[in-house]
Parts: structure tokens; C-alpha cells; sequence
């Protein structure tokens, strides 16, 4: 029986260099000099430094900027808030997302199951397992996915006839 899982995962080495190409600007930058802008990468989870507010939105931006050009959605990203740590220094924690959570996965498998395209959805820990008879139905169900999800950036691979 043909299937293939929708997942939800990041290019991790792209964010990674995505990272240090911004770091990179960020210290040659003009108004960035003699300032603690920069930007720390821990497992999933970046953390932005800066000296006000202002500054901690360039940084962003700069970071956005480098993610796009490195082909990384920029709904991977889960921005916090700004938090103040001493002084007049900022920073800012921002989640890379990764793995569909649970209740994403019950509406892509409620979109799935009301579109009344011959397949079945079903969850597999932090990915959804769509499984049809015909291929051209699993076609039709990766563009409905594609068409009506467009809060985060879905893939789909495992595709098995």
C-alpha cells in the first residue's frame, strides 16, 4: 500500500550556517561595533544578544535575511520574548521548530479525513503517515496538505509504493 509521512523538520546545518554568516556581518558591521550583538546557537534553540531593543531587531533581521538566502523558512522559527539581563543589555530566545505537535497533526488528519480523497492519515509520534491505494490520491492529498497548511513549512518524504 503506497504511503508517505508529512513531517516538519529543519535543515539544521543551513540554520547553522545561517548563523554564523550573520555573526560574520554582525561584527563587520559599522553600527554594530563595540556592542554585545551576536547570536548563540545551543541544540534547537538560538539566543539573540543586543544592547537595546533597536539593536536586537537588527540582529533579527540579519539573521532572517541569512536564513532566506540559505533557503530555511522563516516558520521554522518559534521568537520569544525580549527579556532584559543586566544593565541595558537585551536578549531574545527564539525556538527552531521541529516535529509536528500533536494538535497540528489531528487537523492535517481532520483536513485529510473531510476532503474525501481515498487515503488515511494517521499519527506516527511527531510525524502524520497519510496511506492510500493509488498514487494519484496521495498526490492529490500532498497538494490539499500543501494548499490549506500554511502556518508551518511542511515536507514530505518516505514515499513508498
Amino acid at each position: 500500500m503506497p504511503s508517505f509521512d508529512t513531517v516538519l523538520e529543519p535543515n539544521l546545518v543551513e540554520v547553522r550556517n545561517a548563523v554564523d554568516q550573520s555573526n560574520k556581518e554582525i561584527g563587520t558591521r559599522f553600527d554594530f561595533k563595540g556592542t554585545d550583538a551576536r547570536i548563540e546557537l545551543k541544540d534547537k534553540e538560538l539566543t539573540l544578544y543586543g544592547d537595546s531593543d533597536f539593536q536586537l531587531g537588527q540582529v533579527l533581521d540579519v539573521l532572517t535575511v541569512k536564513m532566506t538566502k540559505r533557503s530555511v523558512d522563516a516558520r521554522f522559527l518559534d521568537i520569544g520574548k525580549i527579556e532584559k539581563i543586566g544593565g541595558d543589555k537585551v536578549k531574545q530566545v527564539i525556538k527552531v521548530k521541529a516535529g509536528i505537535e500533536s494538535e497540528l497533526a489531528k487537523k492535517i488528519q481532520q483536513l485529510i479525513k473531510a476532503s474525501k480523497i481515498k487515503v488515511q492519515a494517521s499519527i506516527q509520534g511527531d510525524a502524520v503517515r497519510i496511506s492510500g491505494t493509488k498514487r494519484d490520491d496521495l498526490q492529490a492529498a500532498i497538494a490539499l496538505l500543501r494548499k490549506d497548511v500554511t502556518e508551518v513549512p511542511l515536507t514530505f518524504n518516505n514515499f513508498r509504493d
